[in-house]
């Protein structure tokens, strides 16, 4: 007799749609703040996208150690072992804390270097208010850090309605907020950052306050006395730093990418961060803690089951998806008051992300989410890495520094980037070593 799935249909639509909403409302945060500083012009637009690539990279560092201790969480949950996964979860929440406090230091104590050593010489207007704008976001890292870690221990007990709930009321904050600071008290790009920073407090407060409920598989109470336990951080680390460094490496990717676009112009760099803009609220179908409790359960078959449908999912959602944004697009470009030049390059280029995105986009990602819940996280960082610097980086210096093709250089490496990870990844998953690694 073939056991019943440890996920229903019904129990993994519980699980995804709140998930994919809340990935959706977070993307979303970004753009309320660009929508609403785009009115003070494109050196405003410019600065918030400049250091934007900037916080993006410091919070995929933070997300990858959260999602290293959700996939620790899941398997532990998986083979019933929850005063393990309670002691993972603690764990988890010291270490990222710690890392975000160091981290937040340091940029606050070189926020001018920084910027200087990344972007070099832009115009200085930009520079300006990039210098504001990193200042008051560099405040907020703890709060997101924090956050992820709460939102992820969560999920991991298959609760993802909440942090969407969370989501939903932190969005509406921040654009209240960006409304205020920016349009009625005149703050520029600081009050746009400051309105983030709140919302982001919000946020880690009401999940820290829900994980104190006893009642959860997994509470989470006591914080003072949280103590070092080198064994279980060692099983977080060892998920949760190649798949940082594979984040960070993408992100840091993405930097010197930045760094070409703004060497461009002033137009073009609003163009480019407001494409990215729109092209990241397709947002990604997580699956680590399906997968990640299925194999602490020991259900290999069931797991390579949920990465097939959970593909087949994330390919009618993200067809649906890009063309709902490149209807919305132009709307989005004219409400945001672009000056014509930059709207225009906006346009193009969502285009043809609409074109490309649905056809490789996903077997390139959503297969190594659940490699990395399995723990094959070696594979998929070298891989990732190796696609960033020579199929993405080097290629779109080259087409923009050679040929000077402007920020569209940068889609076209990007595309064969997608490209050749999605015939990696369709080759390892198809193989199944990644079935062979143990976490717990």
């Amino acid at each position: 007799q073939v056991p019943e799935r440890l996920y229903s249909n019904k129990k993994l639509a519980a699980l995804l749609i709140p998930l994919a909403l809340d990935q959706l409302l977070n993307s979303f945060m970004g753009t309320i703040d660009t929508l609403v500083v785009s009115n003070l012009g494109s050196a405003a637009i410019s600065a918030v996208s400049l250091v934007d690539s900037i916080n993006i990279l410091i919070v995929q560092a933070f997300f990858a150690l959260a999602s290293g201790g959700t996939v620790v969480c899941s398997h532990y949950l998986g083979c019933k072992s929850k005063d393990h996964a309670k002691e993972a979860a603690r764990q988890l929440v010291f270490v990222t804390l710690m890392l975000s406090l160091i981290i937040g230091a340091i940029c606050l104590v070189f926020n001018q270097q920084i910027l200087n050593l990344i972007f070099g010489k832009v115009e200085k207007d930009v520079m300006a208010g990039a210098k504001q704008y990193f200042f008051y976001s560099v405040l907020s890292y703890p709060f997101i850090a924090l956050y992820n870690d709460g939102a992820c221990i969560l999920r991991a007990q298959n609760n993802s309605k909440f942090p969407m709930q969370i989501s939903i009321v932190s969005n509406f904050l921040n654009a209240f907020l960006d409304v205020i600071f920016v349009w009625v008290f005149h703050w520029g790009v600081a009050g746009s950052a400051i309105a983030t920073a709140g919302s982001r407090f919000f946020s880690m407060s009401i999940v820290l306050w829900k994980l104190r409920n006893p009642s959860l598989e997994i509470p989470f109470r006591n914080y003072f006395s949280i103590r070092p336990n080198w064994r279980e951080i060692k099983k977080i680390l060892n998920i949760g730093i190649p798949s940082g460094i594979e984040n960070s490496m993408f992100q840091f990717g993405k930097l010197a990418i930045q760094s070409t676009v703004s060497l461009m112009g002033t137009a073009a760099i609003a163009a480019q961060g407001m494409t990215n803009v729109i092209e990241n609220l397709n947002g990604i179908l997580g699956l680590m803690t399906v997968v990640g409790e299925t194999l602490g359960a020991g259900r290999k078959e069931e797991a390579v089951y949920y990465i097939k449908k959970l593909c087949i999912i994330a390919e009618i959602t993200l067809a649906v998806s890009c063309l709902i944004f490149y209807l919305l697009v132009r709307p989005i470009t004219y409400f945001g008051g672009m000056e014509p030049e930059s709207a225009k390059l906006c346009i193009y280029m969502v285009t043809w992300i609409s074109i490309v995105k649905p056809l490789i986009w996903i077997m390139a990602f959503i297969p190594a989410y659940g490699l990395r819940a399995a723990g094959d996280v070696k594979f998929s960082m070298t891989v990732s890495v190796l696609c960033m610097w020579f199929c993405r980086v080097s290629l779109v210096i080259f087409l923009a520094r050679a040929y000077h093709m402007g920020p569209m250089a940068v889609w076209i490496g990007m595309f064969v980037d997608w490209g050749v990870r999605n015939i990696i990844f369709t080759i390892r998953f198809r193989s199944r070593k990644w079935l062979n690694h143990e976490v717990i």
